[in-house]
């Protein structure tokens, strides 16, 4: 189970993230987290940091879709916002959402990378579906309660792989 929490890569923010970073491992997919990865939790806005990232994810080519457990208009307001696809309700860390998501981007695991706030929904989903994973650090502490207890598991988890030598 351990190792299906474990990411491929860690990264504090996903605008450090640079095209070739997923063009130099055959990545031409991106399924990425709604809250907590791409915008703050609850907010109705994106930074220019954020939306000039996606401008330049797609500018190489990339495709990205937005892939969210939360409700569709707060989804299909970021998705329209940047003019890409996206799921609302997905219901992570279950496999249909992961398999749309590939649908629309036209992409098989082997091509497709998950970038995501959280172990247990993004992580473990795209782990589950033999993507690439990408574990970022959460942009604002606001978030739903119950993701607050998830982060407490994740701590521990965290801890497990530090144990094990998996992270620094």
């Amino acid at each position: 189970m351990l190792s299906k929490l474990c990411p491929h890569s860690r990264t504090e923010t996903v605008a450090s993230l640079s095209p070739e970073f997923f063009i130099s491992r055959g990545i031409r997919g991106l399924i990425i987290d709604l809250d907590n990865t791409l915008v703050a939790w609850g907010k109705y806005k994106i930074t220019r940091e954020m939306r000039a990232w996606v401008q330049t994810m797609l500018a190489s080519g990339l495709k990205i879709c937005i892939l969210s457990n939360a409700v569709e208009h707060r989804v299909r307001f970021f998705g329209e916002l940047l003019d890409i696809p996206w799921i609302s309700r997905a219901t992570k860390p279950r496999k249909n959402s992961f398999k749309r998501a590939m649908e629309i981007l036209q992409t098989i695991p082997e091509e497709t990378a998950v970038i995501g706030d959280q172990l247990f929904t993004d992580i473990f989903g795209g782990n589950r579906m033999a993507l690439y994973t990408i574990w970022t650090a959460p942009i604002s502490p606001q978030e739903l309660i119950s993701t607050k207890a998830m982060r407490y598991l994740e701590r521990l988890v965290q801890k497990s792989f530090r144990n094990k030598e998996i992270f620094e």
